[in-house]
């Protein structure tokens, strides 16, 4: 007899283990379990799941004199230990409630309904310290506590002392070893999926993110955007990737080395993304169907995955990701995506925004020097109006001078210059400016000779220099000098314009 019912305990373990299963299989409910601060509503849904998962352990158990050989405290104490202390309270007193008055097996329908909420109470009080890696052990314990108390009950409360003692005699051991090994499977399935749900996931982030940091360097200038392309259809597997933003493609790469030019958008599906902010999903359900989307691209092509781009709330453009079969559009694969998209739309903000402020540092650069040339050049020919009187060579060396100064002002109308050409310039900058003071200016470099090629922004010393002049050197009688200094901090250098009194 005993083999007989624990087979029959074995199959309905079995069916609580699919159920729970599925369940644990919907995304919310892998959310609220792994969660710690579960809401009113956590509770009440996960109540609501193992009560039934309870019951049902009451409903398909097997009647043996008026007993019924059941797997419903698994339901309570699994749920009590995945969902929390109110869930096993909950739990415990729906089954049991629903045990003492359901018509089966009444002749130990209060002994084993008291026996199932006292299970609620004492799973309720465990689950509060019980860590997650020891809850099987706990399940394991907790069942065979409970399995035990409701044998003691049946005997204690039982006013047939024969029919209790065969009662306990056929049912202890089935009862007290499977349910105590059928709650530790349940929990270990459960547990087993939502770390394997937790792997997936954690590696879906690792390769979004794996993704980002190789396609960073390339958002900064739309000409390398192609890149980016190529390295997320390697990462995906894909057959193609293709940007585009509102109006036109600006990027794209293909595995069959087609070229994918900068047109015009024409796809409607596209078209359609732009305008409604939604993710789209196109499959090619016939060899011979012809779909605009794929069409340029390769006849190889079985589907696609259109993801907007979006810029501060609004869509500025979509990401096309094609692949040879529609299977690679899985639901996991099609979240890996989204993700995607909306790093790739961080990254290309970020770069918009770095652009500006890059663009605005050129303009007040650029500002600055507008500024610098006109004040100096207005200084330089006052002077020479003076040597061309006073002292013609003078003035032929000043015009000299004054043609290299503006000479590399033209040839250097960039960005950066390296440190070597802005020293020289400054050379000149003295020299024009001694026409003018004489000995009283003179200038001192302290400059090591391995910076020489470091890339600075061109006339940035000059303004160091005509301040040391104008607020130093003109207001002292005595002779005086500019000292330039240049030395590196770590990868940059720093550049200093003193000027001090000749002694």
């Amino acid at each position: 007899m005993n083999i007989q019912f624990i087979s029959h305990l074995i199959s309905n373990i079995g069916c609580s283990a699919i159920i729970a299963f599925f369940f644990i299989r919907i995304d919310k409910a892998n959310i609220v379990i792994k969660s710690k601060a579960k809401s009113k509503k956590d509770i009440v849904v996960l109540s609501f799941f193992f009560s039934l998962l309870a019951i049902s352990g009451t409903y398909i158990g097997l009647n043996f004199n008026g007993a019924i050989l059941n797997t419903r405290n698994v339901g309570v104490i699994a749920g009590g230990l995945l969902g929390g202390p109110y869930v096993a309270v909950i739990t415990g007193l729906v089954a049991g409630i629903h045990r003492a008055i359901v018509n089966l097996g009444r002749e130990t329908a209060i002994p084993c309904a008291i026996a199932t909420i006292l299970g609620g109470f004492l799973t309720a009080y465990v689950s509060r310290f019980a860590k997650n890696k020891d809850r099987m052990f706990f399940a394991f314990l907790l069942a065979f506590v409970v399995e035990n108390l409701s044998m003691a009950l049946i005997l204690l409360i039982q006013k047939d002392k024969i029919l209790a003692q065969s009662i306990v005699k056929n049912f202890y051991i089935p009862m007290v070893f499977m349910n105590s090994v059928g709650a530790s499977v349940l929990i270990l399935l459960v547990e087993d999926i939502i770390q394997k749900s937790e792997l997936i996931a954690g590696n879906q982030a690792k390769l979004a993110l794996e993704i980002a940091n190789k396609t960073l360097p390339y958002f900064r200038d739309t000409e390398n955007l192609s890149e980016v392309c190529k390295i997320i259809a390697n990462s995906l597997g894909a057959r193609a990737t293709v940007i585009t933003d509102t109006k036109e493609i600006i990027a794209g790469f293909s595995t069959d080395k087609t070229v994918i030019n900068r047109n015009n958008i024409r796809s409607n599906n596209t078209k359609e993304v732009l305008k409604t902010g939604e993710v789209m999903v196109v499959i090619k359900d016939d060899e011979d169907e012809i779909i605009e989307d794929f069409s340029y691209i390769s006849p190889h092509i079985k589907s696609c995955i259109i993801l907007p781009l979006k810029e501060k709330n609004d869509v500025s453009g979509t990401l096309k990701i094609f692949f040879d079969t529609a299977e690679k559009i899985t639901e996991k694969n099609r979240y890996l995506m989204i993700g995607l998209s909306h790093l790739i739309s961080t990254q290309m903000e970020i770069s918009k925004v770095e652009n500006l402020i890059s663009l605005l540092k050129y303009s007040e650069l650029k500002a600055l020097q507008s500024q610098i040339n006109p004040h100096f050049l207005f200084n330089v020919l006052n002077t020479m109006t003076s040597l061309i009187r006073t002292n013609p060579e003078k003035a032929r060396e000043v015009t000299i001078d004054l043609s290299n100064y503006l000479r590399y002002n033209l040839d250097n109308n960039l960005k950066n210059v390296e440190l070597i050409k802005e020293l020289n310039q400054i050379d000149t900058y003295i020299k024009i400016e001694k026409a003018r003071f004489g000995d009283k200016l003179n200038i001192i470099y302290d400059v090591d000779e391995s910076l020489y090629n470091f890339q600075i922004p061109s006339l940035i010393i000059q303004p160091l220099v005509e301040n040391s002049i104008k607020h130093g050197i003109l207001k002292k009688r005595d002779k005086g000098f500019v000292k330039i200094i240049v030395k590196k901090i770590d990868k940059d250098i720093e550049v200093l314009g003193k000027m001090m009194e000749l002694v």
